[in-house]
C-alpha cells in the first residue's frame, strides 16, 4: 500500500507540471480530490484517491521506473516522430509502462539516455538549479590548440549567451582528429557541437558517457539496463 503525499508532489510525479505550478492550480481551484476541490496541504494516495487536474483525471499510481539507454546515431529522442523519423521507442518495447526520456540527445549523437515514468525525478535532473554533470566523448577534425581547451573550459560565448565554465580531460591526438572528453552543467540545444564550432572545429562524431553518477560503462548499443535503487537514490541526491 503506498502512503499518502501532497498533491503537487504527485501532479509533478505524473508529469504534469513542476510542483510549483501545480500548487498555483491547486490554489486556482484546479484539482479535484474525490470530487472536491483541493486545498494546498492536502494529501492523497494516489493508488486509492480519485484525483483531477485540470479536468483530466490521473491514472492510478504505477511502478517508477528507471533505466540508462545506449542510444545510437540516426535515432530521434522521442516517443513519436510526426516527420516519420526512427525514434528510441524501438528500444522501450520490453516495457509495458510508459517512459519519457530526460532530457535529449540530437539524432547524430550518441550514448547515454536515461528514461523514467518518474516526472518529478525528470524534471529535478533538468533544472538549471541543479547542475547536473553531463560528460561527452567528443571527436573533432585537426589537433585541438590548447588555447582551444582553455577557451572551453573558461565558457564561451554562444548566440544565446555565455556557456557556464566546462571540464576538458583525456585529450588525445589519433591521425588527423583530436579526440577528448568535455563536461557540462547545462543542457542547451547541441551545446556541445556549438561550444566547440565557437572555438573553431568542428564536431565530428559525439557520444554522452555520463550523466551524474550514472556511467555508460560497457552498456551495448541500442540495449537498455534498470538502474540500481542505490543509483536511483544518489541521482535524487545530486539534484537536493
Amino acid at each position: 500500500m503506498s502512503e499518502a503525499e501532497r498533491l503537487q508532489k504527485i501532479i509533478a510525479a505524473a508529469g504534469l507540471a513542476s510542483r510549483r505550478e501545480a500548487e498555483r492550480w491547486i490554489d486556482a481551484g484546479e484539482v479535484l480530490l474525490n470530487g472536491h476541490v483541493a486545498s494546498v496541504g492536502d494529501k492523497a494516495d494516489p493508488c486509492r484517491d480519485e484525483i483531477t487536474v485540470r479536468g483530466i483525471k490521473l491514472a492510478a499510481a504505477q511502478r517508477k521506473l528507471y533505466y540508462a539507454l545506449n542510444k545510437p546515431r540516426g535515432f530521434v529522442t522521442t516517443m513519436k516522430d510526426p516527420q516519420g523519423r526512427p525514434t528510441i521507442a524501438k528500444f522501450t518495447r520490453s516495457v509495458k509502462e510508459r517512459l519519457f526520456p530526460v532530457g535529449r540527445l540530437d539524432m547524430n549523437s550518441e550514448g547515454l539516455l536515461l528514461l523514467t515514468n518518474d516526472g518529478e525525478l525528470s524534471q529535478l535532473l533538468q533544472h538549471p538549479r541543479h547542475k547536473v554533470a553531463k560528460t561527452y566523448l567528443v571527436k573533432v577534425g585537426g589537433r585541438l590548440s590548447r588555447a582551444a581547451q582553455k577557451q572551453l573550459a573558461a565558457g564561451v560565448v554562444l548566440d544565446d549567451g555565455p556557456t557556464a565554465p566546462a571540464q576538458v580531460k583525456n585529450v588525445r591526438f589519433s591521425n588527423k582528429n583530436t579526440w577528448f572528453e568535455l563536461t557540462i552543467h547545462e543542457g542547451r540545444n547541441r551545446q556541445v557541437r556549438r561550444m566547440c564550432q565557437a572555438v573553431g572545429y568542428q564536431v565530428s562524431a559525439l557520444k554522452r558517457i555520463r550523466i551524474g553518477n550514472i556511467e555508460l560503462g560497457d552498456l551495448a548499443v541500442g540495449t537498455m539496463r534498470s538502474l540500481a535503487a542505490a543509483e536511483v537514490k544518489l541521482l535524487r541526491e545530486i539534484c537536493r
